[in-house]
């Protein structure tokens, strides 16, 4: 008999699909493993929240209640997990109280035993209400504390040092924690840290401590050993075809590790590594998500930019649709003085969306030319208290905007809102009366809004949402491959041989570039002076273009359009607001390229747009 076996919580059905893949594995793929994986002897599994909501209605159309309820009963045996961002629940902003209770409520109701709840800034106000609904809810209250860094790359340093996690668990124990969770997104937390850390809070806490961590900069194994020895009582891993890289550490070599000690999990290898092999068979059909431009399977340049594994994935999609993956590194650098510019936030959602995407938009647009509205919301303290000052010209952005002065929320930022529950109800009245319905608009209005429109047969399934087989990938991918050109110049010198894989089959192609030598690889550098740029701003001219006195504004990137502010016949200034375009999971606004009189709107509200797609047109 084990005298203190380590306990483990699996991660497979959630943080590690969204961390190597953007949240898109299909609950299809998920059900014949579910029950194997429940006869494990698994503390718990995370199966839901984080943005496994968000994906399931925005890409997949999937209803992600049926998700949960599914999980509940293929996995009696296991309690059931999920990632709730306090009052921001599985969404990007603050929600109304209302929405926070029900939601919960109904998290509850569907199958979920132990809510994992955690504020992107540690702040506690905003996370009193979302706790006291957990504890009403009967079920287990989980406090995480998101692990951060400044610039140092080790614990310590002015804002994010042993005494700030102290006083944190002390604050989320009084908020009625059952268990205290540390939350290390980007895979920051040094094997040493993490023993000092656990055994400080070990000397004052009586209830149990979770460690949660990341791969992404090759210590999460190392990590988690040295958190052994200090004494945690549960840890996160994940099955070995989903982990590492930047999602979690495997659980196959822990069971060895452990194995004849006093931590011994106690779980069946074989088991494991046969659900494992099932796993592995399932991944092909998921190879483009699975695809990354980087070769190595950690990066340690993460202790400089810190974005976590969600994160990762999803700018990697994201820049992929906007046809800019080759500037990855340019928002890479980016990110680190974005985030010393908005007073150091923990790069955890939503803050990771937001400087992320803000990165994004610094780097294709110039530093600042379009400020999202999220962050805009975050300098007027709609999200919490920053850690630390930011920086003053966005402050005076913000303030221009506002009247002269920042509209400042409240120290409790939900206090500020009105109940929406009742609106939302309404809006969707003609489409479905479920509770559940209701909660998925009052979260995403838009993406939300045509979910239920096909879930409830009002509107066909798209192509891209279709769940299809390895075959059908294959053939397309086959269809849009390059067809060679009869009149192709010869290589030059500077032609280089690539492997270049489509499906099945191999080839070999030379690449040359033209006009000059291919760019050298940029480096991810350290955030050490916030001020400086990052990368020169692509062209604008893919997003405006003018021809015979007409300007056209075309959509920056692949989105959906919100709302127009302007009507036809009215008359803008260069500059002025046009639309919000949600893009990148950010509201965005696009000003106008050019003073006029716009002559047309392109698309209706609510409507989703690719890149170049006409969004207006402006008549001078």
């Amino acid at each position: 008999m084990t005298a203190n076996p380590i306990k483990i919580t699996d991660t497979t059905f959630r943080d590690a699909h969204q961390s190597l893949m953007a949240t898109r594995l299909r609950i299809e793929d998920m059900e014949p493993l579910a029950a194997k994986i429940d006869a494990i002897g698994f503390h718990s599994a995370e199966v839901w929240g984080g943005a496994t909501f968000d994906s399931a209605t925005r890409f997949l159309a999937e209803d992600p209640w049926d998700r949960l309820r599914t999980f509940k009963r293929l996995m009696p045996n296991t309690p059931l997990m999920m990632l709730l961002r306090g009052q921001s629940l599985v969404g990007y902003r603050t929600y109304a109280d209302d929405v926070v209770d029900s939601f919960v409520e109904r998290s509850a109701e569907n199958g979920i035993d132990i809510f994992r709840v955690f504020d992107a800034l540690n702040y506690e106000p905003n996370l009193e209400r979302a706790a006291a609904a957990v504890k009403r809810s009967g079920k287990h209250l989980q406090m995480a504390i998101c692990y951060s860094l400044t610039v140092e790359g080790r614990l310590g340093g002015p804002i994010y040092n042993l005494d700030y996690y102290i006083d944190r668990a002390k604050r989320f124990v009084n908020l009625g924690a059952d268990s205290i969770c540390l939350k290390d997104m980007g895979g920051l937390m040094a094997p040493y840290d993490a023993h000092k850390l656990i055994t400080a809070l070990k000397e004052f806490l009586e209830i149990p401590i979770q460690l949660h961590t990341h791969y992404t900069s090759g210590m999460a194994s190392m990590t988690a050993l040295k958190a052994v020895e200090a004494g945690i009582d549960v840890i996160d891993t994940c099955l070995s075809p989903l982990a590492l890289r930047t999602s979690q550490p495997a659980i196959e070599p822990l069971v060895v590790t452990l194995g004849n000690t006093d931590r011994d999990t106690g779980f069946d290898l074989a088991a494991l590594l046969e659900i494992g092999d099932e796993l592995e068979a399932i991944l092909p059909r998921y190879r483009a998500q699975l695809q990354t431009p980087k070769a190595a399977v950690i990066d340690a340049n993460v202790l400089s930019h810190q974005i976590p594994g969600g994160m990762a994935s999803n700018l990697v999609s994201q820049l992929r649709e906007a046809g800019e993956l080759d500037r990855l590194n340019a928002v890479l650098t980016e990110i680190p003085i974005a985030r010393a510019e908005l007073g150091f936030p923990p790069l955890v959602t939503p803050m990771s969306q937001m400087v992320g995407s803000q990165a994004v938009s610094n780097v294709l647009f110039g530093r600042y030319t379009m400020l999202s509205e999220p962050v805009k919301d975050y300098i007027r303290g709609n999200f919490g208290e920053a850690p630390s000052e930011i920086d003053a010209s966005l402050r005076e952005k913000v303030a221009e905007e506002d009247g002269g002065s920042i509209n400042a929320a409240p120290p409790r930022p939900a206090d500020a809102l009105a109940p929406e529950l009742d609106e939302a109800r309404s809006a969707i009245s003609e489409i479905s009366d479920d509770v559940d319905d209701i909660l998925i608009y009052a979260l995403y209005p838009q993406t939300g809004l045509r979910f239920l429109r096909i879930k409830h047969g009002l509107e066909p399934v798209p192509d891209e949402m279709k769940s299809k087989t390895l075959e059908q990938m294959e053939q397309e991918a086959a269809a849009s491959a390059p067809k060679p050109s009869a009149s192709a110049p010869s290589p030059s010198a500077r032609a280089r041989r690539f492997n270049v894989y489509v499906g099945e089959q191999f080839y070999e192609v030379d690449i040359d570039p033209v006009g000059g030598d291919a760019p050298a690889h940029q480096s991810v550098a350290t955030a050490t002076a916030p001020s400086t740029p990052a990368a020169t701003p692509a062209s604008s001219s893919s997003a405006a273009e003018t021809v015979d006195g007409e300007t056209a504004l075309r959509a920056p990137m692949p989105g959906i359009v919100v709302s127009y502010s302007v009507e036809v016949g009215q008359e803008v200034k260069a500059g002025d607001a046009m639309l919000i375009l949600e893009a990148m999971k950010m509201q965005n606004v696009i000003p106008a390229p050019a003073g006029g009189t716009i002559k047309s709107l392109g698309v209706s509200p609510g409507s989703q747009v690719v890149k170049d797609d006409t969004l207006a047109i402006i008549a001078s």
